[in-house]
């Protein structure tokens, strides 16, 4: 795959992770249990684009900002697997652990902006888009549903 296409596939993987937090919210405040796990499943299933983005930057002679950006992304999207998913633990009423884990979040999504803007300016201005919806919507269900 030659670097453009590879920056495209980035460019996709990012708008489809930040889409897919912006619809779990959404089905978070609409009380559709069965959309949200599902979608959150498939935000889960993005671990594997991005590693492959992962395995094939050092072909690319990618910046270390990249595997920062991407790295921190699985490590949150497998922190999500092992609390929500395997361990179902209850941890959003301990505020400790909701304002590291919310930093994790915003760390992961937000690296996603880096990732799509190397497809270019049109990207950028998608994913940064789609950051601020989800970052409102993130805070306002937050505020509603106290999860």
């Amino acid at each position: 795959m030659d670097v453009g296409k590879l920056n495209l596939f980035g460019a996709v993987i990012s708008i489809v992770i930040l889409l897919s937090c912006i619809l779990i919210f959404v089905f978070r405040l609409s009380n559709m249990k069965t959309l949200e796990y599902w979608t959150g499943i498939a935000f889960i299933i993005t671990a594997i684009p991005l590693s492959y983005l992962l395995l094939n930057a050092k072909q690319y002679d990618r910046p270390s900002i990249y595997y920062i950006q991407i790295g921190i992304m699985i490590a949150f999207i497998l922190t999500e697997l092992l609390l929500d998913y395997i361990l179902n633990v209850h941890f959003r009423n301990t505020r400790w652990m909701v304002i590291t884990y919310v930093m994790f979040f915003f760390a992961g999504t937000g690296g996603m902006i880096g990732i799509a803007s190397l497809a270019g300016r049109v990207y950028s201005v998608i994913t940064i888009s789609l950051f601020l919806v989800m970052a409102i919507l993130a805070f306002y269900q937050r505020a509603k549903t106290g999860m």
